[in-house]
Formats: structure tokens, C-alpha cells, sequence
């Protein structure tokens, strides 16, 4: 037996190994990469602002409060909106938070009587988006 005869049954065996794994190695880096993007997006290690509403009243028919606390690197912006039963807007505020984890309580003017209060958006302040 000589080795032209035992290289077609090695490649037999073993197909055309240097190819494959050259190829699942690519596709394995841009699937890493591609993940690890996405997790670090996901998980805001990119910047954002985060929110959360504690606590809701309206105690009268010409106002409504809201106390929530928002975290962010460099101070935020957010809009408050309090709405009636119907969920139509009647009244509207924004408030700049400094940057950090702050609580924050604010009042908002109504027209009529509010059923609810919601923190519409908060952003990064100075952002145009």
C-alpha cells in the first residue's frame, strides 16, 4: 500500500477537515460577537436612563403627584403625563432629574380630575432623540 492509496480513504473518513473547521470557526467568532453585542445592548451597558413610578394620587380636580425614581449617568429629562378614566391627557410637566439614582416627586397641574399619572419618557438630558 502506498500513500496515494491512503489518502482517499483518510479523506473518506475524515471529509475535508481543514475547510470545515476554517468555516465553522468564522461563523462561530460572528455568532460570539453578534451575541455578545446584542447581551451588552440588552443589558444597557451602552448608557440609557431607567424609571420607575412608586407611588400615584389625585387629590384634587386641579392636580395629581406622582413619586418615582429614575437612574442615569448624566441627569435626565422626563415627561409626565396625568390622564383622566377615559386615558385622555390632562395635564403634562417635565422635570429634569440630576444624574444618579434619584426619587422624585412632583406635582402636575389638571384641568379636571386625573385618574392616573405615568412617566411618558426619560432621557439622557441634552439628547435630541
Amino acid at each position: 500500500m502506498n500513500s496515494a492509496d491512503t489518502a482517499p480513504a483518510l479523506r473518506k473518513r475524515h471529509g475535508n477537515g481543514p475547510v470545515f473547521f476554517v468555516v465553522a470557526t468564522i461563523f462561530a467568532v460572528a455568532v460570539s460577537v453578534g451575541w455578545g453585542f446584542s447581551v451588552m445592548s440588552y443589558t444597557g451597558l451602552s448608557g440609557g436612563v431607567y424609571h420607575q413610578v412608586i407611588t400615584v394620587s389625585a387629590p384634587s380636580e386641579s392636580e395629581a403627584r406622582i413619586s418615582f425614581e429614575v437612574n442615569s449617568k448624566n441627569g435626565a429629562e422626563c415627561l409626565l403625563r396625568a390622564l383622566d378614566n377615559q386615558m385622555v391627557e390632562v395635564g403634562e410637566v417635565r422635570v429634569d432629574v440630576e444624574g444618579g439614582n434619584r426619587m422624585v416627586n412632583q406635582t402636575v397641574e389638571t384641568v379636571r380630575q386625573a385618574s392616573t399619572v405615568e412617566v411618558a419618557s426619560c432621557r439622557e438630558q441634552g439628547s435630541q432623540d
